[in-house]
């Protein structure tokens, strides 16, 4: 079996919500077929491909990869992070039902994550209740940063702690990240800054003492951790030498690192034999982040490039820990 966990949607409700009501949701749709494209207020388009909203695309889609189970996540323009309590609520709650829509359309083939406003955090906490009771969800989706607030502020604690409660997985996908000093050109707001905010992330749940405070949580990084994994050394020697570091935690950060998950989107086999070295191959699940344009499109071709990959590392990453994490195994 292959478990992608790393793969989103934007479902058929949303897409219809949106454009009956672009002012409200802030957000249009434009052209016919499958030219459309969604087009934000906040100023960033992206195609509405039919995998995003259609299961049978999607499956198509997972066919040609040699997937055989998609965890499906929103995707992050859908997190609705800086809006109201009511049209945050009401967004999420469009998402998650149309997930699973999707879901109960192919059983077989499909698992629902959830999103949940974070920036209303009793909200939050409701909603990823409904979801685990109502759909069965045992993930959630949520960004690396809220409005630029870190995931670390003890005001999201009680979602962290609420989902560890229901043994639901926290999936960490960054948000849509602006045009920072530096990254204006060449896509780096992408290639550079997602996997940034991923790496600032983690170093803060590190430092504040949150993944101290939340023994059971089980946290997901999209992107390979982002930098942070490469950087690990850096990280512990700060600890040893800086009082800032420890002013919050004395668990050094390798030590917390052994209990981060993470996807195997990285492209380059020699990394992702770094990252099975340094965490164990039983941390890792297949991530494609399709159908974005930078998605891996030949997943299991990047595991089997790996230096060395073993037959049990290899069913590790194909689904092993993947079972583990849903509590199918």
């Amino acid at each position: 079996m292959t478990i992608d966990i790393h793969s989103h949607v934007i479902p058929e409700r949303v897409v219809d919500a949106i454009t009956a009501d672009p002012a409200r949701f802030q957000a249009r749709v434009e052209g016919v077929g499958d030219a459309r494209k969604i087009v934000h207020d906040q100023g960033y388009v992206y195609p509405l491909a039919p995998e995003f909203h259609l299961t049978d695309a999607k499956l198509e889609s997972m066919d040609r990869k040699r997937i055989d189970v998609s965890v499906i996540s929103p995707a992050p323009p859908m997190f609705y992070y800086w809006a109201d309590a009511d049209l945050a609520l009401a967004a999420a709650q469009l998402v998650n039902d149309g997930v699973a829509d999707m879901v109960a359309d192919k059983p077989s083939r499909l698992r629902g994550m959830a999103t949940v406003p974070m920036q209303h955090p009793d909200a939050a906490v409701a909603e990823l209740e409904r979801v685990v009771k109502e759909h069965g969800f045992k993930a959630v989706e949520i960004g690396t940063s809220i409005e630029g607030a870190q995931l670390a502020e003890t005001r999201f604690r009680p979602v962290l702690r609420r989902a560890a409660e229901l043994g639901a997985f926290v999936f960490a996908h960054p948000y849509y990240v602006g045009a920072k000093a530096g990254l204006e050109d060449y896509y780096l707001t992408n290639l550079l800054g997602n996997p940034f905010d991923t790496t600032v992330m983690l170093s803060h749940l590190m430092f504040s003492g949150a993944l101290d405070d939340l023994p059971d949580l089980k946290i997901v990084l999209a992107h390979g951790g982002g930098f942070l994994p490469y950087q690990i050394g850096r990280l512990v020697h700060g600890h040893k030498v800086r009082s800032e570091t420890k002013a919050k935690t004395a668990s050094s950060p390798k030590d917390l690192l052994k209990r981060i998950y993470f996807d195997s989107l990285v492209f380059d086999p020699q990394a992702l034999r770094y990252l099975i070295d340094l965490v164990g191959a039983d941390h890792i699940c297949i991530g494609t982040d399709s159908p974005f344009d930078m998605a891996d499109q030949a997943p299991l071709q990047t595991i089997a490039n790996v230096p060395g990959i073993t037959p049990d590392e290899t069913k590790c990453l194909c689904c092993g820990t993947a079972l583990t994490l849903l509590r199918e195994a």
